[in-house]
């Protein structure tokens, strides 16, 4: 069968058969005579336990291990049948709440809401949420990850290039071989890097953060701090570059060295603030 054909038994779309292809779920043969993939019943029968599965909320890396036979159906359904009931418990507690605060025979707001009135014990009340107040011990990422952080980087990068453009020589170095320059450029090229900044925010950005929804819990902030660190890494090759043809810098180490130092100093940071918080 083609993928269309596919699209039409299944009624899944393209874009969900070719990322379970690419997560190694199914492994559709390729027709020797066109190119082209071909499924077969088996492929299909994959992709609807799969889709079911994940309707369930049951992770891609938990149906691999299934797929492997690294695990047990029974044990991976019984562990996400808990995890639901946690979350139903943590979602009925809340509803709950909602509901007494919306009994009041005063509409409520913010200015003078009183806890008290909803929670007996306010520290035991935080402990069992700790799972949803854990997520603002991360509070660095949305820092880093924001669109201010984004543009600042964005802009730095193209004030860059604009004001050393007139001092940079004819050609520019864009690729080395240990300390040797192996590959030159145009001086213009150095325009490329805030227009990488542009292309990996609004382009890059969706099909990463598509990947880390199917993944994990916190996507959409981890997806922001991890373009951002991208568009800060163009940065510093472009600063790099820079400094390499006024001979400030001779190594390209340097700017790996500097990128890794800032990624281990926020880790360090969220791990610190995390601490804190569970003290």
């Amino acid at each position: 069968m083609t993928i269309k054909e596919i699209e039409q038994t299944t009624g899944l779309p393209r874009s969900s058969i070719r990322f379970y292809e690419k997560e190694k779920l199914i492994s559709p043969i390729r027709n020797a005579s066109n190119g082209y993939r071909e499924y077969s019943e088996a492929d299909i029968e994959t992709i609807k336990k799969v889709t079911y599965l994940r309707t369930l909320g049951i992770s891609i890396e938990d149906i691999r291990k299934l797929s492997n036979k690294e695990a047990d159906l029974y044990d991976v359904i019984k562990a996400q049948s808990q995890t639901l009931e946690q979350q139903l418990s943590e979602l009925e507690h809340a509803k709950l709440i909602c509901e007494r605060m919306l009994s009041s025979n005063e509409k409520i707001k913010y200015e003078n809401l009183n806890i008290e009135l909803y929670v007996t014990d306010v520290k035991d009340y935080w402990n069992k949420n700790s799972n949803v107040l854990k997520l603002d011990s991360v509070s660095f990422f949305y820092i880093w990850g924001g669109n201010i952080v984004s543009g600042i980087i964005t802009i730095i990068c193209f004030l860059a290039a604009v004001f050393s453009i007139k001092y940079l020589p004819a050609k520019i170095p864009i690729q080395w071989d240990g300390s040797i320059v192996s590959s030159l450029a145009d001086k213009r090229f150095i325009f490329a890097f805030p227009v990488s900044c542009i292309i990996i925010r609004f382009v890059l950005r969706p099909f990463i953060w598509r990947w880390l929804k199917i993944n994990m819990l916190d996507s959409r902030s981890v997806t922001d701090y991890i373009t951002n660190y991208l568009c800060f890494l163009a940065l510093s090759v472009e600063v790099f570059i820079i400094f390499y043809v006024k001979e400030i810098v001779k190594h390209v180490t340097v700017v790996l060295f500097l990128d890794t130092f800032v990624l281990i100093g926020l880790l360090l940071m969220a791990m610190y603030r995390t601490i804190r918080k569970e003290e």
